[in-house]
């Protein structure tokens, strides 16, 4: 006879392990359990039927899989944590007995710890870091904006500044960026980086204010962990550009292996090094020189690119050629702005314009006297100067001044647009979203349907309804309407009920007529299940419809009142 099961030994209990035991097994306090699920990628669960794993109880807990607090066991950090705890204590004794000196000999054998083991195990290749690339950027960009506060030390906001523009100088040395938009909550953008398709915000370059309802050590768990991912990626994206790492001004020596590192990490004493150092980072962060490079050997052998195959089967042709246009596209994009030299305004906003101009080949410069400043506002060879005001009491006639939104609609149009549209003063264009992708029967607006048209694309609003001509052909009845002769008139039924007049019988009105007997029929054939469907169908197509009338009228409505200002502006 077998061993006997006891309740609660075995099925979902054994399963799922509360918060609180988890502590107790662990021997954590909240705060370092909370971090080490954080930095592990571990996450509570919540239980299907939480009366058999409580017991009978429907108090509410939080959850997590057993077998990942057992996978915590045996983190190396645990034992980090708890040498720190005692690093802690130690500290306090001696503060509090004012043994000032056993404190700065404490501090000098701090316990220090890496999570390049919790890298690599999490992303075990490069390319699945790069698939979660998207929230460490966003909330390394944010925190790279925020000011020093109690809360937030001022060495993780230089770091974090420091990765960030490690990374929009790999994007402007490679030309991978693709997207950008200007919304309420920041600037979008998406950049195409080794295959993948990276997207982040950016915060507006705006006086920021600490919230108070923002549990702080929290996000500095995260902010700590996306720092060590993003300083891997960026090591191995200069490298595969053969840039130096740490990045370093082309033309300029090699700076010392510090620049790697925020200004407060430096001793105070060496004030030289320090000096050299800020004026260094300062420099890179102005985005407006090229990085240097590591010397490589050319190989005398060319890339096989030239061997194009010969013998191709009629699907492969068509597929390589799409490919081939595909990166022909991306190759005109990469030179939207070459020979294009710009100069920024002072009220204009300099890292953004300057980050999206070069990425694009264009060269920009601004007002002397600013660390990266290229050259002057009177130099000849300018031919787009970046303004944000409404009248200019100097202006030269060698160059088109422009408002700043004609660079963000350039680069997503994917061609240099007119200037006379976004000349200082005049009202702009709409900004349109390119991350949006309009489907069957919504509303396009009209600048987007003439760039469409420009593009020789065709307009999704003229695609096909393949959702209800599947339900009608799947629900096709075996009888169908019957067949008329274009020559005979329709039957006798039809016209006496008054449906068609004798007069209109032709050959188109024959054939729409009969499309719609058979699509009556279909609908009759349908089961209660799919004719279920095909009405949640029309429905909401019936709403999208009324949707896209409204926007419509709006638009007109804008379109008109707009009009009608521009001639009062006019004649007064």
């Amino acid at each position: 006879m077998g061993k006997r099961k006891r309740k609660g030994e075995s099925g979902m209990v054994t399963t799922y392990i509360s918060r609180n035991k988890a502590l107790k097994k662990l021997q954590l306090s909240l705060p370092d359990f909370r971090r080490l699920c954080i930095l592990k990628g571990i996450y509570p669960h919540e239980p299907k039927n939480v009366k058999k794993v409580n017991k009978g109880s429907t108090a509410h807990k939080t959850y997590y899989y057993a077998k990942d607090i057992q996978f915590l066991a045996h983190e190396p950090l645990l034992e980090k944590f708890r040498d720190f705890k005692v690093f802690m204590r130690k500290v306090k004794k001696a503060y509090f007995k004012d043994e000032h000196h056993t404190v700065e000999k404490l501090y000098e054998r701090k316990p220090l710890y890496t999570l390049d083991h919790i890298v690599r195990e999490r992303y075990p290749t490069f390319i699945d870091a790069l698939r979660d690339m998207d929230d460490a950027l966003t909330m390394l960009f944010l925190f790279s904006t925020l000011p020093q506060h109690k809360r937030l030390q001022a060495s993780i906001v230089s770091n974090c500044k420091r990765l960030t523009v490690e990374f929009m100088r790999y994007i402007i040395e490679a030309r991978a960026l693709r997207k950008v938009f200007l919304s309420i909550k920041g600037i979008y953008f998406q950049a195409e980086v080794d295959g993948q398709t990276l997207t982040w915000i950016t915060p507006y370059q705006f006086s920021q204010q600490m919230p108070t309802d923002v549990d702080f050590r929290v996000m500095l768990t995260f902010i700590e962990f996306h720092a060590s991912i993003l300083g891997f990626v960026n090591f191995k994206l200069y490298n595969s550009l053969n840039l130096k790492y740490p990045p370093v001004i082309d033309g300029l020596p090699q700076q010392p292996a510090v620049n790697a590192y925020p200004t407060q990490f430096l001793d105070t004493e060496d004030s030289l090094v320090s000096d050299e150092l800020e004026d260094h980072t300062e420099m890179l962060a102005s985005l407006s020189h090229s990085l240097g490079r590591i010397p490589t050997e050319q190989d005398d052998a060319q890339d096989m690119d030239e061997d194009i195959p010969v013998d191709l089967d009629p699907e492969e042709d068509a597929t390589y050629k799409k490919a081939a246009e595909e990166e022909e596209k991306k190759t005109k994009l990469k030179q939207l702005f070459e020979g294009c030299r710009f100069f920024l305004s002072r009220e204009v906003p300099r890292e953004v314009l300057t980050f999206i101009i070069r990425c694009f080949g264009g060269m920009v410069s601004w007002e002397g006297g600013v660390v990266g400043s290229t050259y002057p506002e009177s130099d000849v060879g300018i031919t787009h100067q970046v303004v944000d005001r409404p009248a200019q009491l100097h202006r030269f006639l060698s160059r088109s001044y422009i408002q700043p939104q004609w660079v963000f609609d350039c680069v997503n149009l994917r061609r240099l647009l007119p200037v006379d549209d976004y000349s200082p003063g005049t009202h702009l264009p709409p900004h349109l979203s390119p991350f949006t992708e309009e489907g069957p029967g919504d509303y396009i607006p009209p600048e987007r349907a003439q760039a469409i048209a420009q593009d020789a694309e065709e307009i999704p609003g003229e695609i096909i309804e393949s959702e209800e001509e599947d339900l009608l052909e799947d629900s096709a009845p075996a009888v169908k309407a019957p067949r008329l002769d274009p020559v005979q008139s329709f039957p006798v039924g039809t016209v006496l009920a008054g449906e068609l007049p004798r007069e209109a019988v032709t050959v188109e009105t024959l054939a729409s007529h009969e499309e719609k007997e058979e699509k009556k029929l279909a609908i009759m054939a349908m089961s209660k299940k799919r004719k279920r469907l095909y009405n949640m169908i029309m429905r909401s197509r019936s709403k999208k419809t009324k949707q896209v009338e409204e926007l419509k009228t709006r638009r007109k409505e804008h379109d008109e009142l707009h009009r009608t200002d521009r001639k009062t502006v006019r004649f007064s």
